[in-house]
């Protein structure tokens, strides 16, 4: 009888290590299928933003709407409160990876994921900058962010510049960089016919040369990107575009479908306007366009040798822009 036992708690620790055996063999001959890499690189930058005293909480604005963000632990009264909007090239911890630990010792940082991007979605059919705007405000208000400024980078910088148009009692200063805010038409129409390519096809890639297209069009030095595997890149679009990628194609019909606005609302806050001088994706004709749009309360600043994702080619010099214009050091 005890042998019987024994031989049933040998069969069942057999079956059990060979079914977790198998599944591990499994696990990695399906590696490059999985996004399992890019999952822990995305886990080890979010122990990232802990360790820069930021933790993640969720905000349900209603039944059909959930707003995401990163935000301060203890919030101090000496800081002044900063925004921080991404764009398209993936969620907030790859965008903001080189600024947040420079930023988070400076500033009380509020860092939303945008709908359908990281852990922010809705329900609801609105796709404009204006419903991005309005959900991240009533987010913020909901955490009691009051009074704040904002610092955007490309799409977001359409967010920023509708979130300081609908609350101008909340928004006190304005950092927006390299957003095509001032397109017209004419220019809208060259810039597609240049780059050859729909946006949605290039903001929303599907296959790993997608990809590296628009890696290569937010750069301008050389890109390191086309020494990476296919198979990593696929996990990366898998875990970054994958998900709501029919809302995100949307985003970017609707911006690509309006009409351009030749009554844009003047803000009435400070506006600082950052471009790299090397932008193939906003040409720089668009940055003077802005500035002279919003005149006296505006100033341009240029960064030299750098593409449109001056976040990762150069986040020193836009942090030491972002200092001197919020609090006036450096």
């Amino acid at each position: 009888m005890e042998s019987k036992h024994l031989w049933q708690l040998i069969s069942f620790y057999l079956s059990t290590t060979l079914a977790l055996l198998r599944h591990l063999v499994l696990h990695i001959l399906t590696l490059n299928q999985s996004p399992f890499i890019i999952k822990f690189m995305d886990l080890i930058l979010s122990v990232y933003f802990r360790l820069c005293n930021l933790t993640p909480c969720a905000v349900d604005l209603d039944d059909q709407t959930t707003i995401h963000f990163w935000v301060t632990n203890h919030r101090r009264f000496d800081r002044p409160s900063l925004v921080m909007i991404h764009g398209y090239g993936g969620n907030p911890l790859w965008q903001f990876v080189y600024q947040v630990g420079p930023l988070s010792r400076r500033f009380n940082l509020y860092i939303p994921d945008l709908l359908f991007f990281g852990k922010s979605h809705s329900k609801s059919p609105f796709r404009s900058e204006f419903f991005q705007a309005k959900c991240l405000s009533d987010g913020l208000k909901r955490i009691g962010v009051d009074r704040f400024s904002v610092y955007a980078i490309s799409y977001g910088g359409f967010v920023a510049y509708r979130m300081a148009e609908i609350r101008p009692d909340a928004v006190e200063k304005v950092a927006i960089v390299s957003s095509g805010l001032s397109f017209t038409d004419e220019q809208r129409d060259q810039q597609l016919r240049t780059i050859g390519r729909h946006p949605s096809e290039i903001l929303v890639p599907k296959k790993p040369d997608d990809l590296r297209l628009l890696v290569n069009l937010s750069t301008f030095k050389q890109s390191t990107l086309k020494w990476v595997p296919d198979f990593l890149l696929r996990q990366f679009i898998t875990l970054m575009y994958d998900h709501c990628r029919k809302e995100k194609i949307e985003l970017a019909d609707y911006l690509v479908k309006k009409k351009a606005d030749p009554n844009l609302h003047v803000l009435t806050q400070e506006t600082l306007i950052i471009w790299g001088d090397q932008d193939k994706v906003f040409p720089l004709e668009l940055a003077y366009n802005l500035q002279r749009h919003l005149g006296k309360n505006s100033r341009l600043e240029i960064i030299k040798n750098v593409g449109h994702a001056a976040n990762l080619e150069s986040p020193d010099e836009l942090n030491k822009l972002i200092f001197s214009f919020v609090i006036g050091c450096s």
